[in-house]
């Protein structure tokens, strides 16, 4: 067997989730011992969720890149870590030996040291899916600087807002990035976002797209010429800080239900052990298999599962920096069969969305070597499952429907591939450690009676090693948040079905987040960003269903003066606006797919706006809308539902 805490069988799983809820401590020390520490720690846990505090190996010390990487070195050195698939199929590819990216992460550590970065200092990355971004994130975390990487999609003043947050000091970005058909010009975006900023001191600009771009004398560097300074000096090796358990490792931005959006902060050893754990048993993850996982760095699904978790396994792990369908919808095909990917691990939206394209872009492309299928960021529909079973598993390969967040680090509720059983659109049952309930609305455990499937809201009543520890520089926004809800639990935000056999189905968030294309998106966000359009009163935006995406985006806006529903097509040119309005303030991908004009919003005496109302509309629904006679205005509702579009 090829790690010692490898679950192999059914009976085996079920022995571990016993053995970790009756003794936590126990269980996750005998898997913490497999790691390499500079000190052991003195205490596995100690919690409150009222806090909330949570601390994991307490006393520990370690460092996460010697687990990830000078580990591997005398039995794993000259073994692909990371294999790099360009976006253009004709550029060529790149390998990196677990020695080769040990040398490139302490290279660049020298260079974030000789640029003034410390311990603790925040680096916020705003990279394309470039080896580059593995290794300066990697270098960060050899000298102790926290990495806060900000998806390469993402506005200039949403970059402004995590930056001002983060109080960030340093930035690693590029000239520009490809994806697609498209060149993204990431530094000026940054020039941009850096207008009016006094914290930044330093941007290291890799190489890239060679876009033109403005190098700032004093505040900009090339990342050639500080990684050629450190190479002219012979340097390969740099000493890992030492870090307390505890010491935070990265902030990761989430939407949230209000505007601002929050700093998740992981910590360094709850975080790897957990995301290690998760990694060799959800994938059931094999030596010298090649594990292929199509996020984004920029999102925590990049982070666990391309970055920590498969290296700390010792693993090889694809980065890929394009789109499923570009040059054509047979991309991920071509890319398992050149490299004979052995695990595909993709979001429900991406499978919708090359399902729609037929069978023709599979024809003749080798996918034999595939062993294990999975998904990520929202719950898989049961066509899309069928369709991956059948088309690209060729009915051989078991599919992993993997639930979890960004606050949780790693996956919660998965099957384990071809250990536990799967089912079709649920998630099926818990990783071992997660001690998972379905609530009421007042907090009152649910309990299953008989045969039924029983429904409420997913909490988790004692802490797992990767739960987040705080939200960056507001811990009272954690509390309230994530543990306030219900006494004594932490509070997942979405619903949650569990029928008998202990399986869960998560049936979306019950809260005002929407999930598009996998990834959180707070409506009061989305809200805000409209709202800063000139014409723009008031707006209120909800979730519908959406074919590829999952969920959509509609928003319900007011406009003052009355061409926005002229017959000259002006109202197409203010959706126009509004979208434009989005796109700077969030990015594109918080546009919405509908803007429908109104007059009013349905709203309480008190001022609240009904969403649950507009949700219905939205949806579709017209006839079941509740009672409106508490409205401050029922009238507006049939108005709304008769504009729906």
């Amino acid at each position: 067997m090829s790690y010692p805490y490898q679950i192999k069988s059914f009976e085996a799983y079920q022995e571990a989730y016993q053995k970790s809820i009756q003794d936590p401590e126990a269980f996750w020390s005998a898997i913490a011992e497999h790691f390499t520490w500079k000190k052991k720690w003195d205490k596995v846990l100690e919690w409150n969720f009222t806090e909330p505090k949570v601390e994991w190996f307490k006393g520990g010390k370690l460092n996460i890149t010697e687990n990830c990487l000078d580990r591997h070195l005398a039995t794993k050195g000259n073994h692909p870590a990371i294999i790099w698939e360009p976006n253009a199929p004709d550029e060529n590819h790149r390998i990196l030996t677990y020695k080769k990216l040990h040398e490139k992460v302490c290279q660049f550590a020298h260079v974030l040291k000789n640029n003034g970065v410390k311990k603790g200092d925040r680096v916020c990355i705003y990279m394309g899916m470039i080896p580059e971004l593995a290794i300066a994130v990697l270098a960060c975390a050899r000298i102790g600087a926290i990495h806060s990487v900000v998806f390469g999609g993402f506005s200039a003043q949403s970059i402004a807002d995590r930056l001002e947050d983060a109080k960030a000091e340093f930035i690693v970005t590029c000239d520009g990035a490809y994806r697609g058909a498209k060149d993204i010009p990431l530094k000026s975006v940054i020039d941009d976002a850096l207008i009016g900023n006094k914290t930044v001191k330093r941007v290291i600009v890799a190489t890239r797209t060679r876009t033109p771009v403005s190098m700032i004398k004093g505040r900009d560097v090339w990342w050639e010429d500080e990684m050629k300074q450190v190479e002219e000096k012979g340097i390969t090796f740099i000493e890992a800080e030492v870090m307390d358990a505890e010491d935070p490792l990265f902030i990761l931005y989430t939407s949230g239900s209000t505007g601002k959006p929050k700093g998740v902060v992981h910590s360094v050893a709850g975080y790897m052990i957990y995301t290690n754990y998760t990694f060799v048993n959800v994938f059931q993850y094999e030596p010298g298999q090649v594990h292929f996982c199509t996020a984004d760095i920029g999102w925590i699904t990049g982070h666990s599962y391309i970055v920590y978790g498969p290296l700390s396994a010792g693993a090889t792990s694809l980065l890929f920096e394009g789109v499923p369908t570009w040059p054509d919808a047979g991309r991920f095909w071509d890319i398992v069969d050149k490299y004979k990917v052995n695990i595909l691990y993709t979001a429900p939206t991406a499978i919708r969305s090359l399902m729609g394209f037929g069978l023709g872009p599979l024809q003749g492309k080798n996918l034999s070597s595939l062993k294990v299928l999975g998904t990520v960021g929202e719950p898989i529909n049961e066509e899309a499952w069928h369709w991956y079973d059948e088309h690209v598993g060729k009915r051989k390969c078991p599919i992993v429907d993997t639930w979890w967040q960004t606050e949780t680090g790693g996956c919660l509720i998965s099957n384990l591939a071809g250990i536990t059983p799967a089912k079709p659109g649920w998630a099926t049952l818990p990783m071992p450690g997660l001690q998972m309930v379905l609530v009421d609305e007042n907090g009152k455990e649910i309990l299953q009676e008989g045969e039924a499937t029983i429904s409420g809201n997913l909490c988790i009543k004692a802490p797992w090693p990767s739960i987040l520890r705080t939200t960056y520089g507001d811990h009272e926004r954690c509390r309230t948040n994530y543990f306030a809800t219900y006494e004594n639990m932490y509070f997942t935000g979405d619903g949650a079905l569990k029928n008998k056999d202990g399986f869960f189905r998560i049936t979306g968030r019950v809260d005002d987040v929407l999930n598009v294309s996998g990834h959180r998106i707070g409506t009061a966000e989305v809200e805000n960003a409209i709202n800063m359009h000139a014409g723009v009163v008031e707006s209120a935006v909800v979730g519908y269903p959406h074919d590829i995406k999952g969920q959509g985006i509609y928003a319900y806006v007011i406009y003052q003066g009355s061409h926005a529903q002229d017959t000259h097509g002006t109202g197409d040119l203010v959706r126009k606006d509004i979208l434009q309005t989005v796109t700077r303030i969030i990015g594109a991908i918080a546009k919405p797919d509908k803007i429908q004009f109104v007059s009013g919003l349905p709203k309480t005496r008190s001022g609240k706006i009904m969403r649950r109302i507009l949700r219905k509309i939205a949806e579709g629904e017209t006839e079941n809308l509740g009672d409106t006679s508490t409205l401050l205005d029922p009238g507006i509702v049939d108005e709304i539902k008769n504009g729906r579009l």
